[in-house]
């Protein structure tokens, strides 16, 4: 499965199936930054890549992603990592990960 990450427009508190569940997990653990979370501060990704050079900022933020994901959605494993450049003219990146469901 591919998975673009967009901004959590809507949660979904009863999603309709196991798959629905873990995409929006994957988007809220990777749209929450690290520290914000009263009672879990290693919930997220660390946003300190931001403003690295381009290949430094991708290297860590592949690194937070598979992080993150291990610990908090251990239902799936990631099997690639590429980047898509925003739309907006901020030269923000999109990550597009292909992951694999398991143990679901």
């Amino acid at each position: 499965m591919i998975l673009e990450i967009k901004p959590l427009s809507d949660i979904k508190l009863q999603p309709q199936n196991t798959l629905e569940e873990i995409i929006q997990n994957i988007n809220t653990i990777l749209s929450t930054p690290k520290g914000t979370v009263p009672l879990d501060r290693d919930f997220g990704i660390d946003w300190s890549f931001i403003d690295s050079p381009m290949p430094e900022a991708k290297m860590t933020l592949r690194q937070e992603i598979v992080s993150a994901l291990k610990k908090y959605e251990p239902r799936v494993v990631v099997l690639a990592i590429s980047f898509k450049k925003s739309d907006a003219a901020d030269g923000s990146l999109i990550p597009v990960i292909n992951f694999e469901v398991i143990n679901a």
